[in-house]
């Protein structure tokens, strides 16, 4: 009984979508629908090609900028372009040392970098807090030298 009910639903769900796409008086069933998509071009296929055509920009460009105008274009940024082809020429001719073991091996060399700032870094702080703890020994020294030079200042009763 289900299965009754569910392909009756389905089949007012197809027959509600052909009354939407063919029209409420057109011809409805399997015919149509097989005539429809087996034909070469359905209707709404040409307009929906000359939509993209239409949409996409190559075509707005050749429609909209003559090939007159375009050589124009391209013969004022002439030294640019050349500029750029002699750019990459070099780049080109550079290659084999951009592939060459020494940068290949940079990756590598990443990491044993990293390792190497952190202990320089770990040096430095090491470095900075001997220097301020000579500085409190300098400045103990100082006032046990003015404690001691102060005792010295006062007579001794005998």
């Amino acid at each position: 009984v289900d299965r009754m009910a569910a392909t009756a639903g389905l089949q007012e769900r197809v027959e509600a979508l052909e009354r939407r796409v063919f029209g409420a008086g057109a011809a409805r069933g399997p015919r149509k629908v097989r005539g429809w998509a087996g034909s070469s071009a359905p209707p709404a296929r040409p307009v929906l090609e000359d939509l993209i055509k239409y949409l996409d920009p190559q075509y707005i460009d050749r429609m909209a900028v003559p090939d007159a105008m375009k050589l124009q274009f391209i013969l004022a940024e002439e030294q640019f372009i050349l500029s750029q082809v002699a750019l990459l020429e070099q780049v080109n001719n550079l290659q084999p040392f951009l592939d060459s073991a020494h940068i290949k091996a940079a990756p590598d060399h990443a990491a044993k970098v990293q390792r190497l700032a952190q202990i320089h870094i770990q040096q430095q702080v090491d470095l900075f807090q001997t220097l301020l703890l000579s500085k409190q020994f300098v400045q103990w020294d100082e006032m046990l030298t003015q404690l001691e030079a102060a005792k010295q200042v006062k007579p001794m009763a005998e």
